[in-house]
């Protein structure tokens, strides 16, 4: 009896699996990003007790007192944009911090559930498509040789999913709390505003070639860092401690360079949820905040990429001392393929 039931497991199995690869690594990267919005999100919400947050705070209180919006010297408004980076990175992490005006969360807890959002979506795709999760890092692979075009739209195009999709489940989660933050409205500025839990808005002292400037170092240095990660011949770390890495270094860049537009990063990560908003009842004034700000957070990260690689391959990769042709030739048995660079993120 126990035999049969087996054999009918394994005949289940056999029918779900599927048989082909891309098809495969497109599933896993629909998977991975749509984890790292909705746990992004979730930890979003957690806000500071007595302020809108983020950069739709800042836009109100230009149209109030530019100065004021300028000079953010006051604890409020520095703790407000500094929330906001975060629900740049990690849209569910926003969305707690937001909804319960600080009291389940701040920045340490923004700042650590997103990278730990990232480390997670990593750990669950990793093994079959990389963990990729970031149109910016499938850019750079395949314009860097460590994957082929012909996967770029079909990762690119889950991913985008993947946001849409964990955007789309984060405002379910959250809907009765959304409408009851601001008496059933849904703000893109002022101090009730709840557009910037799903995408970046900047400052409004930011000019557009600031804000491109800014997306493009904070992504290069997110690449440069994951080369040198993935990167045989360098330091590396222990294989399965690669995703805990990169969350520190989100963490870091994030602490460092997001404060005049969330320090976005990720294609998928802004434009599918900011799509989603204009949908779902924010309206496609989110396209036009910020002097048509949405598409700064799309391509600086896709330039920042390919500068990134760049810079590692010029300044590191080609100055490696030359090993033994053998030895070079052979795979160490504790680093299988599919975790070195040209598959993993």
């Amino acid at each position: 009896m126990q035999p049969e039931m087996e054999q009918k497991e394994k005949s289940l199995k056999q029918r779900l699996v599927l048989k082909n690869t891309l098809a495969k690594e497109t599933l896993s990267e629909f998977l991975g990003t749509f984890i790292m919005i909705e746990d992004s999100l979730l930890l979003s919400h957690q806000g500071s007790p007595d302020i809108g947050i983020g950069r739709p705070f800042c836009l109100y209180w230009c149209e109030k007192d530019k100065l004021q919006c300028i000079f953010p010297i006051t604890e409020k408004r520095f703790r407000s944009t500094e929330l906001q980076i975060w629900g740049v990175l990690g849209c569910g992490s926003v969305a707690q911090a937001v909804l319960s005006r600080g009291h389940f969360g701040g920045i340490i807890t923004i700042n650590t559930g997103f990278s730990m959002a990232v480390a997670m979506a990593i750990y669950v795709s990793a093994g079959v498509s990389g963990g990729h999760i970031n149109p910016a890092v499938s850019f750079a692979l395949c314009l860097f040789g460590r994957m082929k075009w012909f996967k770029f739209p079909f990762y690119v195009g889950a991913q985008f999913l993947g946001a849409f999709a964990g955007a789309a489940t984060l405002f379910g989660i959250y809907y009765d709390a959304l409408m009851s933050f601001a008496g059933g409205k849904l703000l893109i500025v002022g101090e009730n505003a709840t557009a910037h839990i799903f995408a970046t808005y900047p400052a409004p002292y930011l000019s557009l070639v600031n804000a491109f400037a800014e997306q493009v170092v904070a992504t290069m240095f997110l690449l440069i860092v994951i080369f040198a990660i993935f990167d045989s011949r360098n330091l590396g770390v222990p294989r399965g401690l690669e995703p805990v890495v990169i969350g520190f270094l989100i963490v870091t860049i994030a602490s460092s360079l997001g404060m005049n537009s969330g320090c976005a990063m990720n294609p998928a990560r802004d434009l599918s949820p900011r799509l989603f908003t204009a949908l779902a009842g924010w309206g496609f004034e989110v396209f036009t905040v910020g002097n048509n700000f949405w598409w700064i957070p799309v391509v600086g990260p896709l330039v920042g990429a390919a500068a990134g690689g760049l810079v590692y391959f010029l300044l590191i990769e080609i100055h490696h001392p030359d090993l033994n042709p053998d030895l070079e030739a052979e795979q160490p048995e504790d680093k299988p393929e599919k975790y070195e660079l040209n598959a993993i993120m």
